[in-house]
């Protein structure tokens, strides 16, 4: 894919405009600093509000996908990619997902986790080996992050995911936008002007964090990762989560703990599977195939029983 980045002036996107309640920035106190900072960022969850219909359509759209067998691949480079790799860091220990299911393409590769790789997101081959790298299906769900809408390892990679018959996503803070014309899908939370002009870390960070936690919180909620609000599929890989899994099999049942901590042993640390063991007094291999019956929701399984 051509980079014609050059035929756009850098100038025109909103997310590089001068911010007029900032121009003086360096006159103030860090208390002004502060306050400054705070009264830009009250108006992002009021811009990503506004996009609440595409972000529905999009979970909707990837949770069918997923059912299926379905991923969902994050693709972006610098700040943008690695709010979409820390998205796919921490699916698998909160809703018991393996770790292949969600995974982030980020601009240089591992490297650019964590030191500055900005010049990669140019090259828009690497977006196409990348995402073609990871045997697209036409079940997965490409989600393209970028705040200009226009960088080439993005467009390079939703172009290819595009090709290979994948749901394509675009999440960006300008518009018009390139990837919006490219994507099926586009989520434009319009923040305005960063607090220090160009520094898209800061409010269009802000939103893109914002989006990525609806989409993939909502996604694992219609996969039925959850009861109510509770994370009953989570993975009690510590101290911390097993006592959050002891929490959730009390709340749900109503036993006292050394029932439900009985009930975990038994199942694994499953906490699905010690809420219908307890619920219909069962062992774990009948209550794991209740369960399995119903897709793995527990609600499901709880409400229709067998």
């Amino acid at each position: 894919m051509h980079d014609d980045r050059s035929s756009e002036s850098l100038e025109t996107l909103l997310t590089e405009q001068p911010n007029a309640a900032t121009y003086h920035i360096d006159k103030m106190s860090p208390l002004e600093i502060v306050q400054a900072m705070n009264a830009e960022d009250a108006a992002v969850a009021a811009a990503v509000a506004l996009e609440s219909p595409q972000i529905a359509r999009a979970i909707e759209a990837i949770a069918a996908r997923m059912r299926s067998g379905g991923r969902i691949i994050y693709l972006g480079a610098g700040t943008s990619g690695r709010l979409g790799a820390l998205d796919a860091y921490e699916c698998p220990p909160t809703f018991n997902i393996a770790a292949d299911r969600v995974i982030a393409c980020v601009a240089g590769g591992a490297f650019a986790l964590t030191q500055a790789a900005e010049d990669l997101e140019d090259d828009a081959s690497a977006g196409e080996r990348d995402i073609a790298a990871v045997h697209i299906t036409a079940q997965d769900c490409v989600i393209g992050i970028t705040a200009s809408g226009r960088t080439p390892y993005v467009l390079g990679g939703i172009a290819w995911a595009k090709q290979h018959s994948a749901l394509t996503i675009g999440l960006v803070c300008n518009a018009p936008s390139r990837l919006a014309d490219l994507a099926e899908i586009c989520i434009a939370p319009i923040v305005g002007p960063e607090v220090i002009s160009g520094s898209t870390r800061l409010k269009a960070g802000t939103a893109q964090k914002m989006v990525v936690n609806m989409l993939s919180t909502g996604v694992m909620i219609l996969l039925g990762k959850t009861y109510g609000n509770l994370m009953v599929d989570v993975q009690a890989t510590n101290a911390k989560l097993r006592q959050r899994a002891m929490n959730v099999v009390r709340s749900i049942t109503g036993c006292h703990e050394t029932e439900a901590e009985q009930a975990l042993q038994q199942s694994a640390g499953d906490a699905r599977v010690a809420v219908v063991m307890l619920a219909f007094q069962v062992n774990a291999a009948d209550a794991l195939a209740r369960l399995q019956a119903r897709g793995g929701n527990l609600r499901a399984a709880l409400e229709r029983g067998l």
